[in-house]
C-alpha cells in the first residue's frame, strides 16, 4: 500500500493549459529571434570593401561671384571593376542638357593651324582613333576655352599644367604618350578633320557644356561633385553644379593667337623653332637649348620702377649677354609667375622709370619677354634692327610711323612767340610760292616697335 502511494506522488501533476501556450509562444519567439537574421545574412548580397580614399563630394555650389577651382587629374586607387560600379551609382542629373553654340575659329592662318594641332592631339589620345569619342572630347576642350575658369585658346587648354607632371589636366601632355608613340598619318589626318570640324561651326550636342569628363574604369576625386550629364561609350561627362555649369557662364571670347608648344614640334610644323611654353627651356639662335637654370641668381633682377607690382620688369641688360640667353634670363627671372612682363634694353638710358614708356622708349626696347597663363600665352620677341634672329616670328612687328603733333598756329594778331625769329626784310605775301624759298624735307619720325608677335606665313601640318 505504502509503494503505491510513493509511485503516484512521484507521478508530476497535469500543467495548466495557460503554461502550455507560454512556453509555445516563447519557443517560437526563440525561433524567430536566431532565424530571421541568419536568413538576411545568407540572403543579402556580398559587400566589398575598397581599400581606398572616400570619395569627396563638394559641400557647396559655387556661387556666380566666386570662380570654380581647376583641380588637376588625380585618381582614386581603385580596381577597373571597382570604379565602374563607383561610377554606375552616381546618377545622371535630371536637369537640361542644351547644346554648346557652334564655334568658328579666328586670327592669323598660322594661329588656325596650331589650334587645330593642338585640338587633333588632344582627341586622338585622350579617344584613340574613334570619330564619335573624338567630338566628345572635342566640345569639351572647346567648352573649356569658352569658360572663364580656363585659359583663352585651344593650344592653352589643352596643356594647361602640362609642365608640372601633377597638375596637367589632359594626362596625356604630361605622362609621357606624346613621347611614347604617334598617330600614323591616316589616323592623324581624321584626328586633324574632327578638329577642324568642332573649329569650324560643328556641335557635338550630347555633351552639352561639359568642362570635365573620365573613362568608366577610372575615379577621379573631383567626379562625386559634378553633375554627370552624358555617356558616350566608356566616357562620362560632366558639368559644374549651379550657375557655373549653364550657358551664360559660357561667356569668354577666343583670344586669337595660339602659343606655340615645343611638345608639339614631332606632330606639327607650325608647332617648330620657337619656344612660347614659359617653363620650357629657350632656344637659342642655333636652335640648341638654353636651360633658365643655367642663368645665376645674381643675374635674376627685382621688379623696378615706381608704380610697379612684382609682375612687372624694366631691365638693363649687358650689352656683352648673349642676346640668345635673354629669353632663358627672362624665364629664370619671372619664376613660377601666371602673369609676368619683361622689358629689357641695352641703352641704361631708354630704360623708363615707370610705364607706360614713351614712343621713344618703346621703339629702343631691346627685348620683351610676356606671360598670362590664364590665356595659355607666352611669346619672347627681340628687336630684329638690334639683334639678328633665326626667324622673323621672334622680331617684334614695326607699326607704321606716326607723324609728331604740328606746332600750334598763333592767332590772327597775336604776338609771336618769345623764341621766334621775325622773317628779314618786308612780310611776304602768304599763298605765293617763291623760288627762293628752301624746300622743307618731311620729318622723320622714330620707328615704333609693338609686342604684338607678327604673322609669317604658315607652314602645312606633317
Amino acid at each position: 500500500m505504502q509503494s503505491i502511494e510513493a509511485e503516484v506522488a512521484r507521478v508530476p501533476a497535469p500543467r495548466s493549459p495557460v503554461a502550455l501556450w507560454l512556453r509555445v509562444v516563447l519557443g517560437v519567439l526563440a525561433l524567430v529571434a536566431v532565424g530571421v537574421p541568419l536568413l538576411i545574412v545568407s540572403t543579402a548580397p556580398r559587400v566589398i570593401v575598397h581599400n581606398r580614399a572616400p570619395i569627396v563630394i563638394s559641400k557647396r555650389v559655387v556661387p556666380k561671384q566666386e570662380l570654380p577651382p581647376v583641380e588637376p587629374v588625380k585618381l582614386q586607387a581603385v580596381a577597373p571593376d571597382d570604379a565602374r560600379e563607383i561610377n554606375a551609382a552616381i546618377p545622371f542629373s535630371s536637369l537640361p542638357n542644351p547644346a554648346a553654340r557652334a564655334f568658328h575659329l579666328s586670327g592669323a592662318a598660322d594661329s588656325q593651324v596650331r589650334a587645330v594641332d593642338c585640338l587633333a592631339a588632344a582627341v586622338y589620345y585622350e579617344a584613340g582613333d574613334d570619330a564619335v569619342g573624338q567630338r566628345a572630347v572635342a566640345q569639351v576642350i572647346i567648352n573649356r576655352m569658352r569658360h572663364p575658369a580656363f585659359p583663352k585658346t585651344i593650344c592653352g587648354v589643352v596643356f594647361q599644367g602640362s609642365e608640372r607632371s601633377t597638375g596637367c589636366q589632359f594626362t596625356f601632355t604630361c605622362d609621357g604618350a606624346m613621347l611614347r608613340y604617334t598617330p600614323n598619318p591616316g589616323a592623324w589626318q581624321r584626328a586633324r578633320d574632327v578638329a577642324g570640324m568642332a573649329l569650324n561651326g560643328t556641335v557635338y550636342g550630347a555633351v552639352g557644356h561639359a568642362t570635365h569628363y573620365h573613362t568608366n574604369w577610372v575615379v577621379p576625386y573631383w567626379s562625386a561633385s559634378l553633375e554627370k550629364i552624358s555617356a558616350v561609350d566608356t566616357h562620362l561627362f560632366f558639368r559644374w553644379a549651379g550657375w557655373w555649369g549653364t550657358p551664360p557662364a559660357f561667356n569668354r571670347g577666343y583670344a586669337g593667337v595660339e602659343p606655340n608648344v615645343p611638345q608639339m614640334a614631332r606632330l606639327s610644323s607650325v608647332h617648330q623653332g620657337d619656344t612660347t611654353n614659359p617653363l620650357e627651356p629657350a632656344l637659342q639662335g642655333d636652335g640648341s637649348l638654353i636651360d633658365p637654370a643655367t642663368i645665376p641668381d645674381s643675374a635674376v633682377p627685382n621688379a623696378v620702377g615706381a608704380g610697379l607690382d612684382a609682375n612687372h620688369f624694366l631691365v638693363v641688360l649687358d650689352k656683352k649677354m648673349n642676346p640668345d640667353a635673354f629669353a632663358a634670363l627672362a624665364i629664370k627671372t619671372c619664376g613660377e609667375r601666371l602673369y609676368c612682363k619683361f622689358m629689357a634694353w641695352t641703352d641704361p638710358k631708354q630704360k623708363p622709370a615707370k610705364l607706360p614708356a614713351t614712343p621713344a622708349q618703346t621703339a629702343s626696347l631691346s627685348f620683351s619677354y610676356l606671360r598670362d597663363q590664364a590665356q595659355g600665352y607666352a611669346k619672347a620677341l627681340w628687336n630684329c634692327q638690334q639683334f639678328k634672329r633665326p626667324s622673323p616670328i621672334q622680331c617684334m612687328r614695326v607699326q607704321p610711323p606716326v607723324a609728331p603733333a604740328a606746332a600750334p598756329i598763333p592767332a590772327a594778331g597775336a604776338a609771336p612767340l618769345p623764341d621766334a625769329k621775325a622773317p628779314p626784310g618786308p612780310a611776304l605775301l602768304t599763298g605765293v610760292r617763291r623760288k627762293t624759298d628752301p624746300a622743307q624735307p618731311a620729318a622723320r619720325p622714330a620707328v615704333n616697335f609693338t609686342l604684338t608677335p607678327p604673322r609669317p606665313t604658315p607652314t602645312p601640318a606633317n
